[in-house]
Parts: structure tokens; C-alpha cells; sequence
């Protein structure tokens, strides 16, 4: 059995009091035995053992992969310490990103192989709580997604268990509550004083009841004490520079324990994959700044609000029908909303209010009562606008409150392009007096940032439309309604961050596509289509900057976002189903109003404190005991270790790059965790067998895997590490899809089959008959599309083809074909 530092001092304490007793009863008659020199034949004796013990320890590669396995579950306890702080949009992305990793560190002695090795049934329960959590957080669901966190960082604890001795993960344990010690720096760094505290108090609560305890305290008294005391200061600190420095302390007290619990390699090891941790807390930090998720559920309240206010409009056109399906399905929409639970909790009142109000919303829609729509929109309104005050509040209500007036405005310069001038001046006319009354400080905000601003805005143009319109005057009533509109962008840009007007101007482009599904169910499609594209080219022209802020944050939501903006203008001049494209176009607007504000760190100047958290690891390195054992064991890896760290801090200084050098960053840091356990040799490269072309002999692909892409695909989609991209494309009958390998493990390429348009024969990698046969075939290893391989298909059937990767599904690895005639 091997012994840890820990239980080998509590074993030899027995041994040394047993030996005092022993040596007075059997000493010789002589006597010559001094006290001093008892004491001194102890002390070499328990050192001696110590060493004996130490020397058990096996030290190999497996060390360093359990070293590895450390640093992805202090990435899941980053997870559930940004759930804590409200930032679920990040704490999904940070899960994707760890699962995204673990896919590609290929190889024997890559993460993910070894886990698989490890215990299979641990391996799948892995990724099955990993893509649950990613899940759950980015359902809006903290609490579910942080326990499946917490499961997934335990199945990663039972595989250290499995691969190394006790003593080694003795060590990462500790290491483990230093990372988490960590997190209350991160947060309190990000401005989220508070929730850095209660982090703090949490991780302390969680060690007193861990094994890690009595694995810190047995190392050291002192550590021991270092580390409650750093950690308690952080929880009673008020103030975020407080936080930083006792987070910084608890740390480094888990490091120096980490050495009297293990061999100087394994503390070694698992110090580097700390440094990996606190390099991935940077990258977090980095993508901190901005509002947060609770400007993204106002901002979905603000849509919420625009597609409210179209019923009235509809019914007194004699669409009843249709307006009470718009009511309800905002009621529907509402129901599965991450905006719904956040804002119950941030006012129950308005909650009930809105609730209430849409019912009476549907209701007069379906009787076709135009004033009473008009009531109930008053009371919709009302508890939205009091819900968005209470989850933002101040200036961001403002933001808000300036798009809201030009998705109404937008609204005006639409009925005056159908005739109805009078109804744009009623338009007019409410948001005139909104303004007088100073709703959300819209009045003494847009006054206060620019007197000319003002009055442009309130005395040219929106008097002006409700001068023109109600006069009949449509040409010069639509360039007022135009130009009101920009006014008011111009001030959403002056007084808000890119992210602030990025996810405020997700609510207006939403009720743009939504205006243009009314204006096709009345009949102007051709207006319905000019909407379309006006609305197109704004957001290519930038948008405030939401363009490429949604680019950045997320690449395929915002190629679908386009698709879906393009849909919604297709169906209305072809005479299909505008609303349903509009209705998926709206969501894709929702979803960008949390991509952006999960990804908005210049706003913040977060990107700096990143950078020196950097240089403080390189700091830390400089003088810490593993710089030293690195450079002896491998200096290659030494010096590409210095070197991907260097190019990190400058990529978060300069603000670009930040992803590509995060992850060259824990690339190196991996291949060092190695180098200092002796097995340089064995260390994976992340993503390796993306690259090298390598290919898995005991999986085979089927009909229609070839190697490449062939010349005639009409359209190519790449599957990276757990994603198709794009998620969503849109083809024609008739056309060929190539679905290309290009990262991460061996996927498959699989339809649901209950999700096939009528008439469509069943497809998938493998050419399987059915879903059922396509999941068996896989798990006997066909239908695998692997590195350099692609799989190919024509689509015949026109309709939505749903499919996804059996392996990664959980993941969140699916995609939809849209086939048009």
C-alpha cells in the first residue's frame, strides 16, 4: 500500500512516542544513552522513512495527465463560481471550451484518452455532466448546471484516484482549493465584490468538510493556518484589491503544502497546472466586462415590449387571428426564457403584471377588441418597463429605453408606408408624451449628452412625424420617423458600451424582422422585404458595433443570425411562412443579446487586470521551485513554456489573439506538467489529431465517408472539436453538403429521425436505414467521419433536416439543414 506525506508523518508520530516508551524499558544497564541523542536518532528516523516514502511514489506520465485532469476541474469550479456571480452566459462558455479541450487532446496520453482508459463508464458519465451543465447554464438554470459541474469535476477526481498514488492526489486537492481560493480574485477583479465574498466564504465552508483538510493541516500547521486565515479575509473583505491579495496567499499556501505532501515533481506538476487554471481565469477575466446577464434578460424585455405593441395594430386590421398568435406565443416565448425566472426574482410583482397582461392581450385579440389590446398592451408595458428598471436600473434602462422608442418609431415609418398615417401619428403622439414624461430618463439624458441632440430628436423629427403624418404627408412623415430614429441611435452610442448597445440593439433588429412578418400577413410584401434589407444593411454597416461584436463572441450564431435575418425576407416575397422566420430569426436576436454581453471586455478595460494577472504567474514562476526543476528536466519545454507565456500577457495587453494565445499558453504549461515528471516524450499536443491527418484503424465510415471534399459539394460544413459550423444552413433541392472533419475526435453525421420533413429517406454517416440502427452502428464503430474525411450528401426533400453527432451530442453538437424548393 502506498503512503502519502501526510499519512506517513501521523504514522511515524505513533512510531516515535512507541520508541521513547520502548527505549526507557529496554534500555542497557549502561545508560549511555543520552536524551539528545535520542531525540536525534528519531528525527533521522522519521526523516529516513519520509524519504522511503516519498521515493514509493510512482512518478510518470500518468502524473502528469492526472496534473491535467487538475486543471480542467479548477475550469468547472470557474463555472460555478461565474453562476454565483449571475454570469451564466460565460459559465456556458467556459463549459463548452473545457469540453472543446478535452475532445482534443488526443493521443495515449492525452486527457481524454486516458480517462477513456481509466474507466470507461467514468469517461461517458464525464462528458455527460459536462454537456449537461453547459446545458443548464445556458438555459438560465445556476444551480443544475453548477451540481453537474461539480459531478463532472468529482468523475475527473475518482480517474486521479484510479491512475495515482494518494500521495499525488493528496497534492492536487490541495492545489485544487488554491484554484478555487483563485476564483475569488477573478471575480472580485471583474467588479463583482460581493459574489467574491460569498465565493470566498463558500470555498472555505467546502474545505473544512474535505479530505483536503486534514491533507493541508497534517503538511503543515502553519500552511494550514495561512490558508483558513487568507481565505476567511477574503470572505469578510469589502473590497476587491483585499480579496486579491488573500486569494493570492491561500494559493501559495497550497503550493508550498503541495511539497510536504508529495515528490518535487508531482508539487511541481500539479503548481503548473495551477498556472494553466489561473492563465484560463485570465482568459475569463479578459471576457468580463460589459453589463452582464441581466442587460440581456432587459434587453429580451424590451423585445417583449415591441412585439406587444403590434397587436393593437393588428387587430384594427382585421387580423384577429393572427394577433392573438402573436400574444400568445410572446407568452409561450416568455414561459422557456432565461428573462423569466430573472425577472420573478427581480420583481414578482411586474412578473405577475406581465403575465396578467398578456392573457388580457390574447383575449381581446381573439375578440377582435381594439381598445381593449390597447389597455392590455398599457399594463404589458407597464410591468415590463418596471421589470427592466429592477434588473438594470439607471443609465442601461435609458439604453434600453432609446432602442424601445425606435422599434416604435420603426412601427411608425411601416404604417406610413401602408397608408395608415393616422395611426402613425397616434404613434407619434404616445412616444411624444413618454418623452415629456421623462420615461426611463430618456428626456434629461438625451438632453444632458448634446442640447442639439435634443433637439433634433424631439422638436424636428418626432414632432414633425406627428405633424406630417397626421396631415397625410407619408414622404415627409417617413423621413422624420427615419430620422428620429437615428437620432436616437446616435445617443445609444454616445452613452453606452459596445455591449450595452450591441444587446439593445438585438431588441430592435428583432422587432424589425418581426415587423416585417406583419407587413407580409397584411399584404405588403414587398415593403416586408425592403424592411428585410434595410434592416441587413444596418447591421453590415456595424450597428453600434453589434456586428462585430456578435462575430466575435460567437461565430456560428452569428453566420445563422444572418441566414435567419435573410429567411425572414425570402418568405415574405416568395409568399411563405414570414412569421415562423421571423420567429426564428427572433430568437436568434435573443440569443446574440447574451453572446455579447458574455463577451465584452474591453468596455470593461478587463483585459489589462487579465494581463496582470499574467505577470504576476510569471512572477511566481521566476521564483518558485518548479522554475528551476523545468529548466533542469527539459529545456525546450522550459523555454516554450516562458516564451507561450510572454506572447499570452501581451496578447491580453493588446487585446487581440486572446483565445489562440490562452490556448498555446495551456498547450505549453501541459508539455511542462510533463517535462518535470520525466516524460516530455509522452506529452500531447492539444488538437493534434485534427492535424496530423491521423485516423482511428477500428472505426470505419460507410457509404459516402470519403477522404477530402469533393469538387462538386455545393456547400461545406466543418466540424470542429463538439460543433457543426454553421450550425444552420440553407440550401437548395438538389444540392450536395459535404460535412468536413476538421478538428477533435472522430464524429458522426446523424439525422434525428423523427425531425425529417415528410418524405424524406432517412440519412446519416454510414449509411444507417434509421436513427436507432445509426446510434447501434456507431457504438459498434461505423459510420465514423475522421480527420481529412468527409461525409457527403444530397438533399432531395425540401424542409428542416435536424441532425447531430452521436458522440458530442451532449456536447451540444447538432445542426439543421434548411432545404428550400
Amino acid at each position: 500500500m502506498e503512503y502519502s506525506r501526510r499519512r506517513l508523518l501521523q504514522t511515524t508520530g505513533l512510531a516515535v512516542a512507541t520508541a521513547g516508551l520502548a527505549g526507557c524499558n529496554g534500555q542497557s544497564s549502561d545508560d549511555t544513552t543520552t536524551a539528545a541523542e535520542t531525540d536525534s536518532e528519531t528525527e533521522t528516523t522519521a526523516e529516513t522513512t519520509t524519504e522511503d516514502a516519498e521515493s514509493s511514489v510512482s512518478v510518470d506520465a500518468a502524473v502528469a495527465v492526472a496534473a491535467e485532469w487538475n486543471a480542467m476541474r479548477a475550469r468547472l469550479y470557474d463555472t460555478v463560481a461565474l453562476a454565483a456571480a449571475g454570469r451564466l452566459g460565460t459559465a456556458a462558455r467556459v463549459t463548452g471550451d473545457v469540453f472543446a479541450r478535452f475532445e482534443q487532446s488526443s493521443g495515449e496520453w492525452g486527457a481524454h484518452e486516458q480517462l477513456e482508459t481509466t474507466n470507461e463508464q467514468n469517461y461517458e458519465t464525464f462528458e455527460s455532466h459536462l454537456g449537461g451543465a453547459r446545458e443548464a447554464y445556458a438555459a438560465g438554470d445556476a444551480e443544475r448546471g453548477s451540481d453537474l459541474a461539480v459531478q463532472a469535476s468529482d468523475n475527473l477526481l475518482a480517474a486521479q484516484r484510479g491512475r495515482v498514488d494518494a500521495a499525488v492526489v493528496d497534492a492536487l486537492e490541495v492545489l485544487l482549493f488554491g484554484a478555487r481560493a483563485r476564483d475569488a480574485g477573478l471575480l472580485a477583479a471583474a467588479g463583482e465584490v460581493d459574489a467574491a465574498a460569498e465565493l470566498a466564504n463558500a470555498v472555505y465552508e467546502d474545505f473544512e468538510d474535505a479530505p483536503a483538510h486534514s491533507s493541508l493541516e497534517s503538511a503543515s500547521g502553519e500552511l494550514y493556518e495561512t490558508f483558513e486565515a487568507a481565505v476567511e479575509g477574503a470572505a469578510d473583505a469589502g473590497d476587491a484589491e483585499t480579496i486579491a491579495a488573500s486569494a493570492r496567499t491561500a494559493a501559495g499556501a497550497t503550493v508550498d503544502a503541495s511539497y510536504e505532501l508529495a515528490p518535487e515533481s508531482v508539487a511541481g506538476a500539479g503548481h503548473l497546472a495551477l498556472m494553466q487554471a489561473v492563465g484560463f481565469d485570465a482568459e475569463v477575466l479578459a471576457g468580463l466586462g460589459g453589463p452582464g446577464d441581466e442587460f440581456a434578460h432587459a434587453a429580451a424585455l424590451s423585445l417583449y415590449r415591441a412585439r406587444a405593441a403590434d397587436v393593437p395594430r393588428l387587430v384594427a386590421a382585421g387580423e384577429a387571428d393572427f394577433a392573438a398568435t402573436v400574444a400568445s406565443d410572446v407568452f409561450a416565448h416568455f414561459e422557456g426564457a432565461r428573462a423569466h425566472e430573472a425577472l420573478e426574482e427581480a420583481d414578482h410583482d411586474a412578473y405577475e403584471g406581465f403575465e396578467g397582461g398578456l392573457e388580457s392581450l390574447t383575449e381581446a385579440a381573439e375578440s377582435g377588441d381594439s381598445a381593449a389590446a390597447e389597455e392590455a398592451v398599457a399594463t404589458v408595458d407597464e410591468n415590463l418597463l418596471a421589470g427592466i428598471s429592477a434588473l438594470v436600473g439607471g443609465e442601461a434602462a435609458t439604453v434600453l429605453e432609446a432602442a424601445f422608442f425606435r422599434a416604435r418609431l420603426g412601427d411608425a415609418r411601416e404604417l406610413v408606408a401602408v397608408g395608415e398615417t393616422d395611426r402613425a401619428a397616434a404613434v407619434g403622439e404616445s412616444l411624444f408624451a413618454r418623452f415629456e414624461e421623462n420615461e426611463a430618463n430618456l428626456h434629461e439624458s438625451v438632453e444632458e449628452e448634446s442640447e442639439e441632440l435634443y433637439h433634433r430628436f424631439e422638436e424636428e423629427h418626432l414632432a414633425g412625424l406627428v405633424e406630417d403624418a397626421a396631415a397625410g404627408n407619408a414622404d415627409a412623415a417617413a423621413a422624420h420617423a427615419e430620422g428620429a430614429m437615428d437620432a436616437l441611435f446616435e445617443f445609444e452610442a454616445a452613452v453606452g458600451a459596445t455591449a450595452e448597445v450591441s444587446a439593445a440593439e438585438a431588441a430592435f433588429f428583432g422587432a424589425r424582422g418581426f415587423d416585417a412578418a406583419a407587413l407580409a400577413q397584411v399584404g405588403a410584401s414587398a415593403r416586408a422585404g425592403s424592411v428585410v434589407q434595410s434592416t441587413f444593411a444596418f447591421f453590415e454597416s456595424g450597428a453600434g458595433g453589434y456586428h462585430e461584436t456578435l462575430e466575435e463572441a460567437d461565430h456560428n450564431l452569428y453566420e445563422s443570425f444572418e441566414g435567419a435575418l435573410g429567411s425572414v425576407r425570402t418568405a415574405a416575397e416568395e409568399g411563405g411562412d414570414a412569421y415562423g422566420a421571423a420567429k426564428t430569426y427572433g430568437q436568434k436576436a435573443v440569443d446574440s443579446m447574451y453572446a455579447v454581453v458574455a463577451t465584452a471586455a474591453a468596455d470593461a478595460g478587463l483585459g489589462a487586470a487579465a494581463s496582470e494577472r499574467m505577470t504576476g504567474v510569471f512572477q511566481t514562476f521566476e521564483e518558485a521551485r518548479v522554475h528551476e526543476a523545468l529548466e533542469g528536466a527539459d529545456r525546450d519545454a522550459y523555454e516554450g513554456f516562458e516564451a507561450a507565456l510572454s506572447d499570452y500577457v501581451a496578447a491580453l495587453e493588446d487585446g487581440s489573439a486572446v483565445d489562440a494565445a490562452a490556448e498555446a499558453y495551456a498547450t505549453a504549461t501541459a508539455r511542462a506538467q510533463f517535462a518535470v515528471v520525466g516524460e516530455v516524450g509522452k506529452a500531447p499536443e492539444a488538437g493534434s489529431a485534427g492535424e496530423s491527418g491521423s485516423a482511428d484503424a477500428a472505426l470505419s465510415g460507410g457509404p459516402n465517408v470519403v477522404e477530402g471534399v469533393p469538387e462538386d459539394a455545393d456547400h461545406v460544413v466543418e466540424m470542429t472539436a463538439v460543433a457543426f459550423e454553421p450550425a444552420e444552413l440553407t440550401v437548395s433541392a438538389g444540392d450536395t453538403v459535404a460535412f468536413e472533419h476538421v478538428g477533435g475526435e472522430a464524429h458522426s453525421v446523424t439525422a434525428y429521425g423523427d425531425e425529417l420533413p415528410e418524405g424524406a429517406t432517412y440519412w446519416a454517416s454510414g449509411g444507417f436505414e434509421s436513427q436507432e440502427a445509426a446510434e447501434t452502428g456507431w457504438s459498434e464503430g461505423k459510420g465514423a467521419v475522421q480527420s481529412g474525411q468527409s461525409y457527403v450528401h444530397t438533399f432531395e426533400t425540401a424542409g428542416e433536416h435536424a441532425y447531430y453527432c452521436v458522440p458530442h451530442e451532449a456536447a451540444g453538437m447538432t445542426g439543421t439543414i434548411v432545404v428550400e424548393e
